[in-house]
């Protein structure tokens, strides 16, 4: 039975890591309500989509750490299923992200002259429900955000499997939809007139967009990888051959300026600092290798309680440690225990560096080359296309390494330090190690991706993390110890019941350890 915390609880942790980011766009909050609005100006509101927050999808693979055992800070790392915890990515999408989207479809309709920004909403819009796919699991699709369209307030939920069918459709034929001659989408946050790769001409837009649609049916493909591998091989070779991300300049993401648009989780950070810690996991894995990511990640605190008032935390890794999984605060600031012990109101331990990656400055990622090439590496090696595995991982850590130039207070890593890291034992690439090499990466490489972070760690089972072992809420219901999926949110039960019960019969059971399709 799912855990209920108090109302209070509740509103503060929603609070503290849902965030309330400004809008990019003038966008009415009820889109419906609008008659004459522009549907480029929905897609583009639409771009920000819903990335996961530090306390829940980063703490489910141990990127982050909130060791505080009560009230609102109660949650995943206690193996708990708190309500407030795993709604982010729901409220995020459907209220919101996926109610614009199938408005803006709705406005241009099928023979509109606007072919491609039509093409780029559906191309989206598969991003945004495999996210939630992933999440979830079953989740209302076919049905979701018509309730003013055809009048559809209780949406049915669609079967996780039949989703990823259709979106597999989806994006192909979005993708060769596509028209070099035709609508250039200026609005566009990506490759738009101001967008965070900006082009100038349809041609030049159209062709980035090819290239992010291949790059997402690259990544649906992957997710067969264990159930189905004979699909997930067809499926990237479909995507290989359309053509995908070939360089940094053909990352998705979408910018922050720090004052007036924020990335609102990394925000609770700054507010609520000695909450807040690096995974022991993360922090071991940085050390151990001499990542130059590192001091961008990761930092050493005078005043835990009081991160934002430091201008110049200590970054050397020498000096860095993780909070272990699973252990309450009390402990940890025991040093008879074996532990770090108190530093002011806070720990003596690592937290996130939010002068850097964890900047309300800092860029999105949504989809980028990095994480392209590295699963481009994985389905080389398993010979499901052709190309040099060592070549295209060592090119996805490359990049990866280079785009810590868009975030505040960086510097470009020398090109020395990076290949110095490729030669560290554990990182040099090594056929007989190549699946949880390519796939380490991936995790460090979505450091601030936790819904592609939490579905990659669970579809190739790399890194090889620890079983939190704090009670055994994950071994009930025929768990193995390990968060497999969030909860629905609880009002679903009572607002839409039907569909809500149909669906908890159809997965086994609204909890933390069923499992997406894929997850097999």
């Amino acid at each position: 039975m799912k855990t209920i915390q108090y109302i209070l609880p509740i509103v503060l942790v929603c609070l503290l890591f849902q965030g309330c980011d400004e809008e990019f766009v003038e966008v009415n909050t009820n889109p419906y309500a609008v008659t004459e609005v522009d549907p480029a100006l929905l897609f583009a509101g639409a771009q920000r989509s819903h990335l996961g927050t530090w306390a829940a999808e980063h703490t489910i693979v141990q990127h982050f750490v909130i060791p505080y055992n009560a009230g609102a800070t109660l949650g995943f790392n206690f193996n708990e299923d708190i309500d407030g915890v795993n709604n982010p990515k729901w409220n995020d999408s459907y209220p919101s992200v996926i109610r614009n989207l199938v408005q803006a479809t709705d406005l241009l309709r099928e023979d509109t002259n606007r072919v491609n920004l039509l093409s780029m909403i559906r191309i989206w819009k598969a991003q945004v429900f495999m996210g939630v796919v992933d999440t979830y699991g079953d989740v209302p699709y076919s049905e979701a955000g018509k309730a003013v369209s055809d009048v559809v307030y209780f949406p049915s939920y669609d079967d996780d499997e039949a989703i990823y069918d259709d979106l597999h459709n989806e994006l192909t034929s979005a993708v060769a939809s596509l028209n070099a001659s035709g609508d250039f989408v200026s609005d566009d946050l990506f490759y738009g007139s101001n967008g965070s790769q900006a082009t100038t001409s349809a041609s030049a837009q159209v062709e980035k967009w090819r290239k992010l649609g291949n790059s997402l049916l690259l990544r649906l493909g992957m997710r067969y990888s264990k159930v189905n591998p004979s699909r997930a091989e067809s499926i990237v070779s479909e995507a290989v051959s359309g053509g995908v991300m070939t360089s940094n300049a053909d990352n998705a993401y979408v910018k922050y300026d720090g004052n007036v648009y924020t990335w609102g989780d990394n925000n609770q950070l700054r507010d609520f600092s000695f909450f807040n810690y690096a995974a022991e996991p993360l922090v071991d894995q940085l050390k151990s290798t001499n990542d130059p990511r590192g001091k961008y990640m990761i930092a050493m605190f005078e005043k835990p309680g009081e991160v934002a008032n430091e201008t110049n935390p200590n970054t050397d890794l020498d000096d860095q440690f993780g909070v272990p999984i699973g252990v309450e605060n009390i402990d940890l600031a025991n040093t008879s225990l074996g532990y770090r012990g108190a530093k002011g109101t806070g720990l003596d331990y690592s937290q996130i560096n939010i002068f850097a990656a964890a900047s309300p400055a800092a860029p999105a990622f949504y989809v980028t080359y990095g994480q392209t090439s590295l699963l481009l590496a994985e389905a080389a090696f398993r010979g499901w296309i052709s190309g040099n595995p060592e070549t295209l991982y060592e090119n996805g850590v490359r990049a990866n390494m280079d785009i810590y130039t868009l975030y505040p207070n960086t510097s470009p890593i020398p090109t020395a330090e990076v290949e110095a890291y490729l030669a560290e034992p554990e990182v040099a690439y090594d056929s007989a190690n190549a699946l949880e090499l390519i796939n380490t990466q991936y995790w460090l490489t979505n450091f601030r991706n936790g819904t592609e972070a939490f579905a990659n760690v669970r579809r190739s089972g790399f890194p090889d993390l620890e079983r939190n072992d704090f009670n055994d809420n994950l071994l009930a219901n025929g768990g193995d110890g390990f968060v497999h999926r969030m909860t629905y949110p609880d009002r679903e039960g009572s607002a839409n019941s039907d569909s809500y019960t149909a669906a908890v019969s159809a997965i086994g059971g609204d909890n933390l350890v069923s499992r997406v399709f894929w997850d097999n």
